[in-house]
């Protein structure tokens, strides 16, 4: 789950995270009376779940109250447009009204999980603001990194390490190290996957601040973060996306045009991998999960040829815990239900296949099997070629 920048800082704050003062607001009145209450000047930003939000026009320097309530009227209820919206944008709905610094050095800091380790893994750069990836592309040698070992946590000499490569001095450095070590126990006590401090800032006076704060907490986790989950906003989320958390269902809107439907992450990544291969492209990442029930798969159905963007729907089911047969149920009560008319290729495997086919064959629906995955690749690739012709 993403956050956006203010609260973010709200919480990377509760950890001893020094960040600038700064308010939220929801309108141009609020924007104006927090900048009154902080004192001049200020910056304003748009909260959005993206980066680039300074490149698209999405924060801005004010120095008098007539340039806040110019800003906040730009902003707020504009679309903004960057790299990681995508053409369409987002809407900006609220704002975060900040303090204005004075900037000596901006840097760069994050931590991460490191996949091939299985732990955190702290990322610095002595070059900030800007994108992190071509500074490592065209500047590797500026990348700092340092392995976390999760059971002792981010020892001292750890955090020296990281700011003396930053280049850190006398009370900077010492601030710089605190802020390193706070921002580690914040990543752990968050159950963060992801948090990225960019700029990581040092002001003329000697202080390091978080300017810009973007955190990532794993859904698995929310469980024991009821104060993270609360701040969810689903205004920030594909409504599809929405939908599908109501039901345990893990969705993800893709650009093509086959609906995809599989049981385990690993089986939908290979899915979507073979499809590609086969020429087409998926709409969607859909995991319906091991256990799913009859009215799951109904709903998962639902939401997945709800999106109109889907033309073939290609359901790949590998029958364990999940029969085949609970599959094929749930699939036909959701056909006959909703009335879908798009062409279906199922590919089936494990428990209660042979049944499962049966029930397929016996519904009187235009259900396609297929033999393997390969061959479901294809089926699908031969149903687009038709519709398209």
């Amino acid at each position: 789950m993403n956050l956006h920048e203010h609260q973010a800082k709200g919480l990377l704050a509760e950890y001893g995270v020094p960040v600038p003062r700064g308010k939220v607001a929801y309108s141009v009145d609020e924007a104006v009376a927090a900048a009154s209450e902080l004192g001049l000047p200020v910056v304003v930003k748009a909260q959005i779940h993206a980066g680039g939000r300074g490149k698209a026009g999405g924060v801005r320097l004010a120095r008098t109250e007539a340039e806040v309530r110019a800003a906040a009227d730009a902003i707020l209820g504009a679309t903004l447009v960057t790299k990681q919206t995508g053409p369409e944008g987002r809407l900006v709905r609220r704002l975060l009204v900040e303090e204005g610094v004075a900037i000596a050095r901006e840097l760069y800091v994050s931590f991460i999980i490191d996949r091939s380790t299985g732990r955190p893994l702290c990322i610095a750069s002595a070059a900030g603001g800007m994108d992190i990836e071509e500074v490592a592309a065209e500047s590797p040698e500026k990348i700092l990194t340092v392995t976390v070992d999760p059971a002792m946590g981010m020892q001292p000499f750890q955090a020296r390490r990281l700011a003396f490569g930053l280049g850190f001095e006398g009370q900077v450095f010492k601030n710089g190290t605190k802020f390193l070590t706070a921002l580690y126990r914040a990543f752990e006590g968050l159950d963060a996957s992801q948090v990225e401090i960019n700029p990581m800032l040092v002001t003329e006076g000697g202080e390091v601040l978080a300017l810009d704060a973007k955190v990532s907490v794993d859904d698995s986790a929310l469980f024991r973060q009821p104060k993270v989950a609360a701040l969810r906003d689903t205004h920030e989320e594909s409504p599809l996306e929405v939908e599908a958390s109501k039901y345990r269902l893990s969705y993800i809107k893709l650009d093509g045009s086959v609906g995809c439907m599989v049981n385990g992450a690993g089986l939908a990544m290979a899915t979507m991998d073979i499809v590609k291969l086969a020429g087409a492209s998926p709409a969607n990442f859909l995991d319906v999960g091991g256990g799913a029930s009859a009215e799951q798969i109904e709903n998962a159905f639902r939401i997945l040829s709800s999106d109109p963007a889907v033309r073939v729907v290609l359901i790949n089911i590998f029958g364990g815990i999940l029969r085949c047969d609970r599959l094929a149920e749930g699939v036909i009560a959701a056909v006959r239900k909703l009335g879908v008319s798009l062409p279906i290729v199922i590919r089936m495997e494990g428990t209660n296949v042979e049944l499962a086919r049966r029930m397929l064959e016996e519904s009187g629906l235009d259900f396609t099997t297929a033999d393997g995955m390969r061959d479901a690749a294809n089926q699908v690739v031969q149903k687009l070629d038709v519709e398209a012709a």
